[in-house]
């Protein structure tokens, strides 16, 4: 399958499965290919053929902009070296979290949540120690009866009901012994990404250094991007106020990206503004066009808001 049929189809899927989805990524270098929202849960998505195409600078860029945007990262792909990703496994690369297409289609379609994740050694589940505790004592059976049955040590079993993952065989064995479900879905963004680390921020590309600067000043605090279809995501202490930043010279191409960024605005909420040093129009569909010397007179956050607002609305129904 090509890989222009594979983000058709999993733009497809996830618009059967009730998700708004922005339009594609078409320009690169880029950290995902489309934004997904259904209800209050937003994706940014990365379709990929060979899911170890995903870099590490990439999948870093990905989990920051899910922190700033409050959304969660997700590769979609179909196989991994010389194998097909198995159904109904989540996988992990750079920290974020891979599943094949059917996998996701089981979840956001049909609303059956994976059990299985991917790790060195092998593949591996989430165990109800609670669940397992109270089978364990119902059966009446100690720590070392019942690792006797499995095969493993006293202190395995114990770990196991103090919260320690299980491989897939361990677990099977211990739903048959008691007859009843233990394991628990893979959490999509699992805590530890939740609880990600404060990475450095990216370098501002020095062409950006002066509107950076001025919105800094005006006090939004500004987060640079190296390949997301925008320059950066610029937020104040209210983060309502978060807004996709782009900068350049309005060319076709920036004019592309700003289209592309007010279909991700539309998609996560967010707005969205294009600063360029002469400007040609007010806006491109919902994202506003603002000349480098408009920012450096703005004193205040709300006139940047205001200004914005007006001319996506001035301008809000131009193609």
């Amino acid at each position: 399958m090509s890989r222009s049929a594979l983000v058709e189809n999993v733009t497809a899927m996830l618009a059967d499965a009730g998700f708004t989805v922005s339009d594609r990524c078409a320009i690169r270098p880029k950290s995902f290919d489309v934004a997904a929202r259904r209800h209050d849960d937003l994706i940014l998505v990365k379709i990929l053929g060979n899911i170890d195409a995903l870099d590490a600078h990439t999948g870093i860029e990905m989990r920051r902009l899910g922190r700033f945007l409050d959304a969660t990262p997700l590769v979609l792909g179909l196989r991994t070296r010389d194998e097909d990703l198995k159904p109904g496994v989540v996988y992990f690369r750079h920290g974020v979290p891979v599943i094949s297409p059917d996998t996701a289609m089981d979840f956001f379609v049909e609303g059956v949540p994976p059990l299985i994740y991917a790790a060195p050694g092998g593949l591996y589940v989430n165990i109800d120690e609670e669940v397992l505790a109270d089978a364990r004592e119902e059966r009446g059976w100690s720590l070392g009866q019942l690792a006797t049955e499995l095969g493993v040590s006293r202190r395995t079993v114990s770990k196991y009901e103090d919260g320690m993952n299980a491989s897939v065989e361990v677990a099977a064995h211990l739903e048959e012994l008691f007859n009843r479900p233990l394991t628990t879905p893979v959490e999509m963004l699992a805590e530890e990404l939740a609880k990600e680390e404060r990475q450095a921020e990216e370098a501002v590309d020095p062409d950006d250094a002066h509107f950076v600067s001025a919105l800094t000043r005006v006090g939004f605090q500004v987060h640079p991007t190296a390949r997301a279809p925008f320059k950066a995501v610029s937020e104040t202490d209210n983060r309502e106020d978060r807004v996709l930043t782009g900068h350049s010279a309005f060319t076709k191409t920036a004019e592309k990206r700003a289209r592309i960024m007010s279909s991700l605005g539309k998609v996560t909420q967010t707005r969205s503004v294009y600063v360029v040093d002469r400007a040609k129009r007010d806006s491109v569909k919902h994202t506003a066009i603002i000349e480098q010397q408009e920012i450096e007179r703005i004193d205040d956050p709300d006139d940047l808001r205001d200004l914005i607002y007006e001319r996506t609305k001035r301008s809000g129904s131009e193609a």
